[in-house]
């Protein structure tokens, strides 16, 4: 349906001001600003026009709506329509078509009564040649000025003005932070030699050599402590026999975020700096937490040093604040998620460990496994948590008993996991169902049936098991069932094409309109569940594309790096989607740390009338993502 245009006159300080409000005009200085609506004229659609035809209209002005509505929408015949947006006040279009030099690629029509203010090619064609800001807004959502901005107004909503503007757990190197260069001491030096030598030059760490030269160990001014005082040994010990060795390193040019994460994961106080294979220092956590200010390090260590329930428990409390810290501190919702992980990986072993001393020693090795979005450490919150264990294989005549240990070990941590604030799973996949606490040949059984016959009825299901990663016990029995899995998976086919049609099928074809969230029947509610709509999609994709290439990796930007990484995924897709998953994932932190801090239980839901223009811009970008992620998938698997 067409309709006559009808120009209105507007004068050009009307239009100066609703430029100077609106993405990306807001980028631009006032001499061009005033230079465009100079330049502007507006044209009035009724309600039905089709304002742009696809591959038919000669698109010879840029559009930016200023009252009223539109619809975007592509048409492969005269029946086949599929919605692809909506637009409302302060959105535009037509950039791209002016910028390519093509045909309008899609149809445009007003859904209500629309003003549009017109830019001509010519002249919006030389704006965006001279301002690479303002450019940027159109030919990438995901460019790196257009997300730190946004994740600069992502903090700002969270935490408020910050008078520091500079985040050195994340631009930081290592490099910058050392107080010097490494001091060394012979093995064969007394700890009464090393003692005297710490305190003579005021160092807190030694780097320990043998008679050749190499580097074997470190010691500590905790070590004279704990292992020589407290021990009762002689001032005359050897420095070698208290040393700790094998070194942790590092490389120079890693971020200081990268050595906090370290430092919690091997659980040290102390890494080896190295420069092409030379160690250039010793960095301490202490070094951090007096760069920093305020460290997740502090927290941590006194998570490390608590074993009660209710200690742990208070502790559990904290982490909120650890994620508000880390905000302002410029992280990223990789970022946190994963230091966040650490900290309930911290924890949940401190219960099992409890569980453990109350039910005895195990009578074989064992190893706990994390389940879903704790196995991919993608949740911050202590949400449900799916659990398993897998223990070594018994003689038969001994395996009711091992089956009732474990059982019974089972059963005392989920109760402390429970008094900890840490819900079990509503679909009771936790060790306490006898059937996820089974010996290594029946999980290889479980994986083998579902990848080998796999019932597209349990797909969704079984994506739970597939992110599984070992946190407590004989962790390698966990590793060497991932690597069977991600062996046995890729050679599967069939598992592969269902896994691909369950992805396809959850394909979110949801738009935004003003602050409703529009479903592709036209339903329009007032919220969005970011989890269901937003992440899992991007996590479905990860997960189908690793399995078939055989990537052991169970974290989404973990996979997506290694898909760039081994060029398995077309490049720029691969970009895209990780900044679009990581935006998804820091907009469901910043929403449920509101929650939190509110005292509401935390959830997936947003308000898209929460959101700034610019957030609302990206959330559509993002969505855009997913639609380019599934047509990769239909190409590479069919649907």
């Amino acid at each position: 349906m067409g309709g006559i245009l009808k120009r209105h006159a507007v004068v050009p300080r009307e239009f100066f001001d609703f430029l100077s409000k609106t993405l990306p005009f807001t980028e631009l200085d006032k001499q061009t600003l005033e230079h465009l609506a100079s330049r502007c004229s507006i044209e009035f659609y009724p309600k039905g026009t089709v304002i742009f035809r696809q591959y038919v209209t000669d698109v010879a002005h840029f559009h930016l709506i200023h009252k009223g509505g539109v619809k975007f929408y592509l048409s492969s015949d005269e029946t086949l329509v599929t919605l692809r947006d909506y637009g409302g006040e302060g959105e535009s279009f037509g950039a791209l078509s002016i910028v390519r030099g093509e045909k309008a690629d899609f149809h445009v029509e007003a859904i209500e009564d629309t003003f549009c203010i017109l830019i001509d090619k010519d002249t919006f064609l030389e704006v965006f040649r001279e301002h690479d800001r303002f450019a940027q807004h159109y030919l990438s959502g995901f460019s790196e000025d257009v997300m730190g901005a946004i994740y600069s107004e992502l903090r700002y909503d969270t935490m408020g003005q910050r008078g520091e503007q500079t985040y050195h757990l994340f631009d930081t190197q290592l490099r910058s932070v050392l107080k010097g260069p490494p001091v060394f001491i012979e093995e064969r030096a007394t700890v009464q030699q090393a003692g005297a030598r710490m305190s003579e030059i005021g160092a807190e760490a030694l780097l320990v050599r043998d008679q050749s030269g190499s580097v074997k160990g470190i010691v500590v001014d905790s070590d004279l402590r704990t292992r020589v005082v407290a021990e009762g040994l002689d001032y005359r010990t050897p420095v070698g026999a208290i040393m700790s060795s094998p070194l942790v390193t590092i490389p120079a040019q890693a971020l200081c975020f990268d050595a906090l994460l370290k430092m919690m994961r091997e659980r040290v106080g102390h890494l080896v700096v190295e420069h092409r294979k030379t160690i250039i220092g010793v960095l301490s956590s202490q070094d951090i937490v007096i760069y920093q200010g305020a460290s997740p390090v502090l927290l941590f260590r006194e998570i490390q040093s608590q074993r009660s329930i209710k200690e742990l428990r208070d502790h559990s409390k904290k982490i909120p604040i650890v994620m508000r810290t880390l905000l302002e501190e410029g992280a990223r919702g990789g970022h946190i998620c994963r230091i966040v992980t650490i900290f309930h990986d911290s924890i949940l072993k401190g219960l099992l460990s409890h569980a453990q001393e109350e039910t005895g020693p195990p009578p074989m090795p064992f190893c706990w496994l994390m389940l879903g979005g704790a196995g991919r450490m993608e949740e911050a919150f202590a949400l449900n948590r799916q659990i398993a264990l897998i223990h070594s294989d018994a003689e038969p005549r001994r395996g009711t008993r091992i089956c009732e240990y474990y059982r019974t070990l089972s059963d005392e941590a989920v109760s402390r996991m429970r008094a900890c604030g840490y819900p079990v799973s509503d679909e009771h996949i936790t060790p306490s169902n006898p059937r996820w606490c089974q010996p290594w040949s029946v999980w290889i059984n479980y994986f083998d049936d579902w990848l080998r016959r796999p019932d597209p009825n349990k797909i969704a299901a079984c994506k739970v098991f597939l992110d599984f990663r070992p946190l407590f016990g004989d962790c390698s029995i966990g590793e060497r069932l991932r690597d069977h899995v991600t062996s046995a998976a890729m050679r599967q086919p069939i598992f592969l094409r269902l896994l691909a049609n369950d992805c396809l099928s959850r394909w979110p074809r949801v738009s935004f309109f003003r602050d409703r969230v529009v479903e592709d029947d036209g339903e329009q509610s007032k919220r969005l569940d970011l989890k269901i709509r937003g992440l899992t999609p991007f996590i479905d994709f990860a997960r189908l594309m690793a399995l078939k290439h055989g990537i052991g990796e169970t974290g989404t930007i973990d996979r997506l790096r290694r898909l760039d990484e081994q060029g398995c995924v077309p490049q720029d897709l691969c970009a895209e989607t990780r900044e679009a998953f990581e935006f998804h994932v820091q907009l469901a932190l910043v929403n449920q740390l509101k929650m939190v801090e509110a005292g509401m239980r935390p959830d997936s839901y947003i308000q898209p009338s929460t959101l700034t223009d610019r957030e609302r811009r990206t959330l559509k970008d993002a969505f855009a993502v997913i639609d380019r992620m599934m047509a990769y998938v239909k190409q590479v698997f069919g649907g």
